[in-house]
Parts: C-alpha cells; sequence; structure tokens
C-alpha cells in the first residue's frame, strides 16, 4: 500500500528510505480497551486516536506506528470506573514501560520526531513519564535535534466548535464519556460500529469531588456513560474531526518547522 501512513503497511526497505532523509515524523496512537456504554465499543478510544492520527500525518507527510491499545486503568470521574465489564487495563509502571521502550526504539532507529496521539484521558502522565525516562536514558536535553511531542486529541477543540457541538451549553471534559462528542466522531469516523437503537439517554453522572478506593459502584450511571449522548450525529463528527485535524497539524508543523501540506493558515 504506497499511499498509506501506517507502518504496519509498510516493507521494511520503505521505511528505511523515509528515516533516510533524517527528518521523519512518527505519530503514536494511544488509547485504551474500556466500556463505552451500550451503544460505542470497547476499541472507541484507540480507533479514534489512530483516526487523528491518521489525519495529521496525511497532511504532515508523517507516519502513524501501531498504536498503543490498552490504557491505564479507568477512573470513575473521568471513565465510569475499573471495575466495568470489559475495561482491560494496565498499571501505571506496564505504560510507562511501554512510552519508554517505544520512544527510544523510534529515536535510535533515526526517527526525528515522535508524537505520542492521547486518546484516554487515564494515560497522560504516564506517557509522559515513559518520554522523560526515555529520554533520560538516550542523553537527549534541550536543544537537541530530536524530541517528542504529547498531547491529547481534545485540547485541540475549539471553543467555537464546543458551541455548536452543544448548543445548549458543554456539560465538561469530566463527565464526556460515551457522550456526544465521541458517539459523534464515531458516526463519522466508523459508522457501522454504533449501535444507535441501544444509546440511553439519561442524567448526567453526579460524583463527588474526590476519589474513593475502592469505588462506590452505584454511583456510576448504569449505562456506563458519564453523559448522554443524546444530540450526536454525524455532522458534529465532521465538524469535530475536521476542525481538531486542521489546528492540530498547524499546531504540530509550527513546532516541528514543518510546511504542512494542503494547510493554509
Amino acid at each position: 500500500m504506497d499511499d498509506s501512513v501506517f507502518l504496519e503497511d509498510m516493507d521494511a526497505f520503505a521505511y528505511r528510505e523515509a528515516l533516510a532523509s533524517g527528518d521523519a515524523i512518527v505519530l503514536i496512537p494511544v488509547g485504551s480497551l474500556e466500556q463505552h456504554g451500550p451503544h460505542l465499543p470497547l476499541g472507541t478510544d484507540t480507533i479514534l486516536s489512530s483516526r487523528f492520527a491518521e489525519g495529521v500525518a496525511t497532511r504532515l507527510g508523517a507516519l502513524v506506528a501501531q498504536p498503543i491499545a490498552y490504557g491505564y486503568k479507568s477512573q470513575q470521574k473521568s471513565g465510569g470506573g475499573n471495575h466495568l465489564s470489559g475495561t482491560t487495563s494496565l498499571d501505571g509502571a506496564s505504560l510507562i514501560g511501554v512510552a519508554r521502550n517505544l520512544v527510544k526504539s523510534f529515536l535510535n532507529q533515526g526517527v526525528r520526531h515522535v508524537i505520542f496521539i492521547n486518546g484516554h484521558f487515564e494515560n497522560y502522565q504516564f506517557l509522559y513519564e515513559g518520554i522523560d525516562l526515555a529520554l533520560e536514558d538516550l542523553g537527549i536535553g534541550s536543544g537537541a535535534h530530536q524530541s517528542v511531542l504529547l498531547l491529547s486529541y481534545w485540547d485541540f477543540v475549539s471553543q467555537d466548535t464546543l458551541a455548536l457541538v452543544y448548543p445548549d451549553g458543554f456539560p465538561g471534559w469530566d463527565i464526556e464519556h460515551g457522550g456526544v462528542l465521541e458517539t459523534s466522531l464515531m458516526l463519522h469516523l466508523e459508522p457501522a460500529r454504533v449501535a444507535l437503537d441501544r444509546l440511553a439517554d439519561g442524567p448526567a453522572a453526579v460524583l463527588p469531588r474526590f476519589d474513593r478506593l475502592p469505588v462506590v459502584p452505584e454511583r456510576t450511571p448504569a449505562t456506563g456513560c458519564l453523559s448522554s449522548a443524546a444530540g450526536s450525529s454525524e455532522s458534529k463528527g465532521i465538524l469535530l474531526y475536521e476542525q481538531v485535524v486542521e489546528h492540530l497539524t498547524l499546531d504540530l508543523a509550527a513546532e516541528l518547522i514543518r510546511e504542512p501540506a494542503g494547510v493554509v493558515a
């Protein structure tokens, strides 16, 4: 597949040619295997991070590695909780180790920039730690030729887009799990994997401002979703996807001093 941005579709010799320029960029999607209610698949976070990585890589002239498909433990206030069936998680040390090894492997191969595209809230600080340790292992400090970037795709959703997607007001990122954003994106990107007839409309979760362990299971809505996905649509998913991909590409191009193909600032 000559036009594919995915490393899994490339042979080793084509990859070697891509590295030869000294400017290769590899994006690593990071997700989870986590319940997303009755209407979305367990792989939602991995699917979305992979599709965002694909969109950015296509515009940036980058490559996409195979995703990290398991994430850190789901937390009750952001993902419903690790106690829910289907949620299959790594502990912090494991995720740190995976990130650390991938960074070292890609940078040692000659990749100039590695970019983690995170799609699971709980992953972030463990990815950060793995990256930091890998750079320490390699002796890469400030001003080096090589670098690693870490981001979560939802941080690039603009206020204007939020206003259009949530005309009655945005409920907040803390309870946007299995809700309108993820459901709309999936309706655009993977509609066959969305069971709209199983979508449950109900009030948003009301959770305390602290974490209690072990969790109190009944505090998580029976659906596993922390907010309703009612009002989701393919058109909202298109808006979200295209706006985020454009802003991500522009920001990354500016940071890495590259000219993105087909993007006008």
